[in-house]
């Protein structure tokens, strides 16, 4: 017995997000990407769309450990080793007609997504195996979810769905209430609160119904594509794909809407789901320039030490040449922090190789072996063969940049910064990633959440302001939510922690913080030789580091770091 879905129209809030899966239930073509918080019911909303959509409507929960041909369908082992090849379908076969949900979507292999979102919009899968090929209609509802810390989505892929909702689980106490009792009736009894909505359901299946007769007959006018042009243009977007998802999300909501005829006020209710992982105006890959800077105060006895801490200057980095990072990364290292690394993240395949134990056996390098060696097409486990694929770990880099006001004295900025970048450069390769954590004034924030591109770093430092207090404890506390077994720490500092945490000691507070700290590191001493406080070595003692002088970086070819134990 299947067991029942959360009724779709009992989730509390998430407007946006029942609005992008209820245009997606319209036009399948629509895939839609949730991106947030854990626990904010991303599934539970997959799981009840399913139940929406005309019978019988599968749901295709895809495993982030699938093999290519578990996901896209490969040659049926039995009849193939009876010497009858046949195709057997897969996972995109089953979804047909139904949901294809993808969780943690950005912790799928590379060349699966590629295939995948080929797939999906064109809603035709073809499958090649062995000389064999076929193909077969593959149109479902293609929903993804993500938490951003766990890493970011390639560009390429993201720009492929259509729609993205950012997700955020509410903070009103009201609403939370509602949300929990809501949630203990279905478990106490899911027949019965089902039954309560069943109402409420059976209108929105009518709905998406009407909206799917309907939607090839909307007609929409020049004038609606001018606004959606403007619209895509003026935030940024670069890819065509944003104005062709534009319309298809307009012509949906106005079906949805029982509306004949696509008006402004369906484009502005789709455009914010459109455009939301797409504009660059006022993101990473595009900010805003710095603030005209005022005249520097002169320093008189009447301003204090911390006042000009607490100017805030921009400086550009400076090019300086650093060694490369060479980060020791043990078999179980990967990047994400929910899945052990092997076949639950198989990269491409890149050869073949004979084994009695295949994991994953190769049919056609396994048959061909028999027949050269037996004349038959039956293997014996000395013919066996299995796929190899290449290794899908890579290095986390998290840099904690100190911004403190120390680091505007004979602009020290531009050398913290630059020294950031370039160790990034000469160290980041394929598979990698890069998040950065700046502290200053009163507290530590993410600059830059987890990117497998190493521009958005650039970008994110390039207006990185100057100032004020050292915050370092806080600085070491948030690195722990970013902690993977593949990150690797690269803290910039001179040691000058002056901000509590936790109402104690700045200093000692970061020093404990930093003990719980268990990763790989590495601490560039940024100290201003002339007025030194020699603390760095002792907090590279705390975080079990590696300790290199600003000034001595440029002496060293490559930095050899070791597992940690």
């Amino acid at each position: 017995m299947k067991p029942i879905a959360y009724p779709f129209s009992a989730i509390v809030g998430q407007e946006q997000m029942k609005l992008a899966l209820l245009l997606a239930a319209i036009d399948w073509r629509l895939g839609v990407l949730l991106r947030g918080d854990k626990g904010s019911g991303k599934t539970t909303a997959a799981r009840a769309l399913a139940k929406l959509l005309p019978e019988p409507a599968p749901f295709v929960n895809l495993p982030i450990g699938v093999t290519e041909d578990r996901l896209l369908g490969g040659l049926h082992l039995e009849s193939t080793l009876k010497g009858n090849p046949q195709l057997k379908p897969g996972l995109l076969s089953e979804a047909h007609r139904g949901v294809l949900y993808i969780d943690e979507v950005n912790l799928l292999s590379a060349h699966l997504g590629d295939t995948l979102l080929d797939a999906a919009s064109s809603g035709i899968n073809v499958v090649e195996r062995e000389g064999f090929s076929a193909s077969h209609p593959a149109e479902f509802v293609l929903l993804g979810s993500m938490n951003p810390e766990e890493g970011l989505l390639r560009p390429q892929l993201l720009d492929r769905f259509a729609l993205s909702v950012d997700i955020a689980a509410p903070l009103g106490v009201e609403e939370r209430q509602k949300i929990v009792e809501r949630r203990i009736a279905f478990d106490l009894e899911p027949a019965k609160f089902a039954e309560e909505w069943s109402s409420d359901q059976q209108v929105l299946r009518e709905k998406i119904g009407r909206g799917r007769d309907q939607v090839s007959s909307i007609r929409r006018s020049s004038e609606i594509l001018v606004q959606i042009a403007a619209a895509t243009w003026a935030a940024g977007a670069r890819s065509l794909r944003a104005d062709l998802a534009a319309v298809r999300a307009s012509i949906a909501c106005a079906a949805l809407m029982g509306d004949s005829i696509v008006e402004s006020h369906h484009v502005n209710a789709v455009l914010p789901m459109v455009l939301n992982h797409r504009a660059r105006v006022g993101g990473r890959s595009m900010p805003p320039p710095p603030r005209p800077l005022s005249h520097q105060p002169t320093d008189v006895g009447s301003r204090t030490q911390g006042v000009k801490e607490a100017i805030e200057r921009i400086f550009a980095p400076q090019e300086i040449t650093t060694p490369r990072i060479h980060v020791s990364v043990g078999e179980a290292a990967q990047r994400g922090n929910s899945h052990e690394n092997g076949l639950d993240h198989p990269g491409q395949v890149v050869g073949v190789r004979r084994t009695e134990t295949p994991q994953e056996i190769d049919l056609r390098a396994s048959v061909n072996h028999a027949v050269l060696e037996t004349g038959t097409l039956q293997p014996r486990a000395s013919d066996l063969h299995e796929k190899v694929r290449a290794s899908r770990s890579g290095i986390r880099y998290l840099f904690l940049i100190d911004s403190s006001g120390s680091h505007a004295a004979q602009e020290k900025m531009r050398l913290v910064k630059g020294a950031a970048l370039s160790l990034l450069h000469r160290s980041f390769s394929k598979d990698d990633e890069v998040a950065i954590i700046a502290f200053r004034g009163t507290g530590a924030k993410t600059l830059l959440e987890p990117s497998h591109q190493v521009e958005d770093a650039a970008t994110a430092l390039e207006y990185l302001p100057t100032g004020g207090r050292t915050p370092l404890a806080h600085a070491i506390e948030l690195a722990k939510t970013y902690l993977t077994p593949s990150t690797f720490v690269v803290l910039l500092s001179d040691g000058r922690a002056n901000v509590s945490l936790r109402g104690g000691d700045p200093w000692h507070e970061a020093l404990e913080i930093a003990r719980e700290l268990h990763c790989r590191a590495l601490v560039v001493d940024t100290e201003n030789s002339n007025s030194p406080v020699r603390r760095v070595s002792e907090l590279a003692d705390a975080l079990r580091a590696s300790s290199i002088d600003l000034s001595d970086l440029a002496n060293i070819d490559i930095l050899e770091i070791e597992k940690s134990s």
